[in-house]
């Protein structure tokens, strides 16, 4: 008889991982691991507990389900199955590079075919270097597939004129309740009502880089990053503005932005 398959389930909305948690503690062959609610926090839970298979929602804000697999190690890297409302080209891009996916509502029959399908994959001794591959290659089909064309111009209204904004001129872009408040180059303040995540998913990901929940900056205006206690950090930007990194993305800015 196969050993318990061991699962972590990384989701940002708590009634969903209690629901996936509570079909899961019904199957036998089963050992749930580790639960995270946000994808900096899957990271680590997957890192430390090595599970066989990680359920990971696709949308999380700050680090997404394809976020937590770049960061991931390649030794800690489990199979996975992404959890997702219907969505055309995350449907394409994972069948095509035969990753697993559970579309919301999960159904018991469904979920109970996934654990299947990982459990043949680890009789198979399918190596995590093969899963890591398969995962960055749907994650490349579905984000050149879904990403519609990066604003080069953002129009926004100041006092009774409608400003058209060069991307490359802003500096930070920072939430406050229903709006944004993009500070450029120059120092000049512009308010946008729009919500940060819909904008960033315009924005073009090599040159902004999410600080914190609310928080996204021009990676080109970055002049120093300062590590505060408890793993924070503090951004200076080229026009002065100082910003604070979130513990949660702090990894994240070590990983792609603080390596030579």
């Amino acid at each position: 008889m196969n050993e318990s398959l061991r699962v972590v389930i990384a989701d940002d909305e708590r009634p969903a991982r209690s629901f996936l948690a509570a079909i899961l503690r019904g199957f036998e062959d089963v050992t749930l691991v580790g639960e995270a609610e946000n994808g900096a926090e899957a990271v680590e839970v997957i890192e430390r507990t090595k599970p066989d298979l990680a359920l990971l929602d696709l949308q999380m804000p700050e680090v997404d389900g394809l976020g937590v697999a770049r960061l991931l190690k390649k030794n800690s890297m489990p199979l996975v199955a992404f959890v997702t409302a219907y969505d055309e080209y995350a449907v394409r891009a994972f069948e095509l590079n035969a990753v697993d996916y559970l579309l919301k509502p999960v159904e018991r029959s469904r979920l109970r075919e996934t654990v299947n399908r990982a459990q043949e994959r680890l009789d198979r001794a399918e190596s995590r270097e093969e899963a890591a591959a398969r995962l960055a290659a749907a994650a490349e089909d579905y984000q050149s597939a879904a990403r519609p064309p990066a604003l080069e111009r953002i129009p926004v209204r100041h006092q009774d004129e409608i400003v058209i904004l060069p991307v490359k001129e802003v500096a930070s872009i920072v939430a406050d309740g229903e709006l944004l408040h993009l500070t450029t180059a120059r120092n000049e303040t512009y308010t946008l009502s729009y919500r940060l995540k819909d904008l960033e998913a315009r924005l073009n990901p090599a040159h902004f880089v999410r600080l914190g929940r609310g928080t996204l900056a021009n990676v080109e205006m970055m002049r120093r990053v300062s590590p505060m206690p408890g793993g924070t950090y503090i951004v200076t930007l080229n026009n002065g503005q100082q910003l604070n990194v979130s513990r949660s993305q702090g990894r994240i800015l070590r990983e792609h932005l603080l390596k030579l």
